[in-house]
């Protein structure tokens, strides 16, 4: 297997593999910055590591809901023309129309490569909260090399861990898992978690243990309750800490 990723901030990365690039809910905005919502204020305190003109071609973005500024910001927002597709939420590709495209849980394209290689990207069930008070509609991804399955990578989105998360572990072989941490809580759902907890995603690399994790969106936003010290405490308790992978920005890693 051999993916490049490279870290830009909060929930965005690169991902380049099979001979595609990909980009992760795209946030460019710099810091600081409020973003008022009808309950409240979400603050920006850490900019992107790279600008948008420096990413250079981008042949999808994959984009796990249109709704929140924290996952996609006005500068990414205007960044999305510039990619070939943009992959999301059937509710979101309606609002943004132009290039985007939507998918339900399940649902899948075929990309081909310069190369010729063929990568399926499906989308996958998300739940960004608890069931009674989740935060609308939102998709996670896997990325699937046809000639060989093993090697799959996953982008969770913004999640919690609930059944739909496993039931990606019954589908798919995950090598490679880029998920969405950092237990985030605004004031409008109370004490519940919008993202998954660093204990949550000690059970996810339970449920998928041939899995790299690759934790993203758990730093950039005041509200976070959960910073890289909680999981990697998390992955130690639980003798897990060589599953865990860490990106620097704006490094890229080779995996």
């Amino acid at each position: 297997m051999d993916v490049e990723l490279t870290y830009i901030g909060g929930p965005t990365a690169l991902i380049h593999f099979e001979g595609l690039r990909f980009l992760t809910d795209p946030t460019f905005d710099p810091a600081p910055a409020d973003y008022p919502y009808p309950a409240g204020v979400l603050h920006k305190n850490i900019g992107p590591a790279l600008t948008p003109d420096s990413l250079g071609h981008i042949d999808t973005v994959l984009l796990s809901h249109d709704h929140h500024p924290d996952n996609l910001d006005k500068s990414g927002r205007e960044f999305l023309p510039n990619a070939e597709m943009v992959l999301t939420t059937p509710s979101g590709a309606e609002h943004l129309g132009g290039n985007a495209l939507g998918l339900a849980p399940w649902q899948s394209v075929e990309l081909r490569s310069a190369t010729n290689q063929i990568l399926r990207v499906t989308a996958t069930p998300a739940r960004h909260g608890p069931a009674h008070l989740d935060r609308g509609p939102v998709i996670g991804f896997v990325l699937t090399p046809l000639d060989h399955p093993e090697d799959s990578i996953y982008f969770s989105g913004d999640t919690v861990w609930y059944e739909g998360v496993e039931e990606v572990a019954a589908r798919f072989h995950i090598r490679t898992a880029l998920l969405n941490l950092g237990a985030a809580q605004v004031e409008a759902v109370g004490p519940y978690h919008l993202t998954m907890t660093a204990e949550e995603a000690v059970t996810f690399a339970r449920a998928f243990p041939d899995a790299t994790i690759v934790p993203l969106h758990f730093e950039g936003w005041a509200h976070f309750s959960e910073s890289r010290s909680e999981i990697d405490r998390a992955f130690a308790d639980a003798g897990l800490e060589d599953h865990l992978h860490w990106l620097v920005a704006p490094a890229s890693r080779r995996l």
